[in-house]
């Protein structure tokens, strides 16, 4: 007789924005039966933004998250530009670059909160080391200088977020028709050449490069690991632009299948609704987007780091061309479809967005103060932006007064929903099947996978139709009394 079948608990997944668990659940002799990554926290932000006036939208909709507040902002701005009568070419340059300026700051110190804060401890301590050693501190310990230069890379991210919103999260730049402030020279030349607290561009670009040498030398030395570990087939969605160019603030929707093959072709990403749809389970309030051409089962795809390098035919930027190549000739072509690259993508990602801050702090638009223009009132409004987790959709209609009468959004994680529930069950079977013992480490391998994808779990939680209820009464003993599901 084997063992009785029962239930593995992660609760809370950590290291992470926001808030999930997984559960496992094994047979009677220890096998994984199914895994499941549920998002227990609901913020309903489609719902109660209804009723606002279109012009508050970017400033509320960017509380969705304290560490990817710009992204939903931008999008946002984006969508509602469109409401006020006007599509991305008809900003102001200097609008436009101030607005290209912000997303790029924003990506650049959200891989670095990412890469060092979060995912280091999985790559530079060993899975099996001490639980309270596996953190920043931890890497600290062990590679002080890397530590050092992780916190100053995203501080200075956070620094243009503050020089152009006013605060570090949650400020306010983006307006309905373009921005309300401009640079100033001062601000500009402290973060061309730095200063003693903080060091410039050129430094951001050159330690940036030192990270991806580390990397490549890691992924060589780990290779039977990083080529195996949460490694399945996927769809690969991202938005390109001209001549196929990686894109992350306003391109064409662009996917291929887990070989290549294009299974949506440089749409314009106004008309997503022509394309996506969405389901839902009652386990979890995050949503499963796919293809509709496709189907649920076949049309699902990842975004973020990993799939935009995949989609794009090349990148603007030297650098980070020069790195692109250098990754898929290691990893043998593209598409990748192995979870753990995500960390390497998105370090050539920081080191684009380093030279597209360069460029842009060497503009002489992003001084102007050319920053409005005024349309003609629409109903509808769409945007769409790479956000650093991957492709994020805003979509806004509002009434003849300005109301918001319907809001839909399609976060990043969400797209990725169905790939981290996919990672969570390779994991699962490759390492805790039949195991006579199952230990702390080894369902760190579980959240190692699911820290690959970045998942900013707060952003997502949305529901289509009734929400799920799962309510249970305990007595002082832990007994369950009662029981009601919704």
């Amino acid at each position: 007789m084997g063992n009785p079948g029962r239930k593995i608990t992660i609760d809370p997944v950590t290291r992470v924005e926001g808030h999930g668990k997984v559960t496992i659940h094994l047979d009677e002799e220890g096998r994984v039966k199914e895994s499941r990554f549920h998002i227990v926290e609901f913020r309903g932000f489609e719902r109660f933004i209804q009723g606002r006036p279109y012009w508050e939208v970017p400033v509320l909709v960017q509380r969705l998250c304290g560490i990817c507040p710009v992204s939903h902002h931008l999008a946002a701005s984006k969508a509602i530009d469109q409401l006020h009568g006007l599509d991305p070419g008809d900003l102001s340059p200097a609008a436009d670059k101030i607005r290209r300026l912000l997303h790029y700051a924003q990506i650049f110190q959200s891989h670095a909160l990412h890469f060092f804060y979060l995912a280091a401890p999985d790559l530079l301590l060993n899975p099996a080391a001490p639980l309270a050693t596996r953190n920043i501190v931890g890497v600290a310990m062990a590679n002080k200088e890397l530590a050092r230069r992780g916190i100053l890379m995203r501080k200075f991210g956070q620094e243009i977020l503050q020089a152009l919103g006013g605060k570090k999260i949650h400020g306010i730049t983006a307006v309905p028709g373009g921005v309300h402030k401009t640079f100033d020279a001062h601000e500009r030349s402290l973060f061309l050449k730095g200063n003693e607290n903080l060091p410039g561009i050129d430094t951001m670009i050159e330690w940036t490069r030192e990270v991806l040498d580390f990397l490549a030398g890691y992924f060589a030395e780990h290779r039977a690991v990083v080529d195996t570990f949460a490694s399945f087939d996927s769809g690969h969605l991202g938005l390109v632009g001209p001549g196929g160019a990686l894109e992350l603030y306003d391109g064409r929707m662009r996917a291929i299948d887990a070989f290549g093959a294009r299974t949506l072709h440089d749409v314009p990403d106004i008309s997503y609704a022509s394309y996506f749809s969405e389901s839902v389970e009652s386990w979890t309030y995050l949503k499963f987007p796919y293809l509709k051409e496709r189907g649920r089962d076949m049309g699902w795809n990842r975004v973020g780091p990993l799939a935009r390098l995949n989609v794009c035919d090349y990148i603007s930027t030297p650098i980070a061309e020069e790195a692109r190549q250098a990754y898929f000739a290691f990893a043998g072509g593209k598409p990748i479809n192995r979870s753990l690259y995500y960390h390497w993508a998105r370090i050539i990602e920081m080191v684009h967005c380093a030279e597209l801050i360069r460029a842009l702090l060497h503009d002489p638009d992003i001084l102007s103060d050319d920053l409005r223009r005024e349309g003609q009132r629409r109903s509808v409004g769409i945007g769409v932006v790479e956000a650093p987790r991957g492709t994020l959709i805003h979509h806004y209609e509002a009434n003849d007064r300005g109301m918001i009468t319907r809001c839909n959004l399609i976060v990043s994680t969400t797209h990725n929903n169905e790939a981290i529930n996919r990672a969570v069950s390779h994991v699962a079977r490759a390492r805790l099947d039949r195991q006579p013992e199952i230990t702390e480490p080894m369902l760190n391998e579980i959240e190692v996978a699911i820290r690959a994808y970045d998942p900013c779990l707060s952003c997502a939680t949305h529901a289509i139709g009734k929400m799920p209820l799962h309510i249970q009464l305990f007595d002082h003993e832990a007994r369950c009394l009662s029981e009601y599901i919704r």
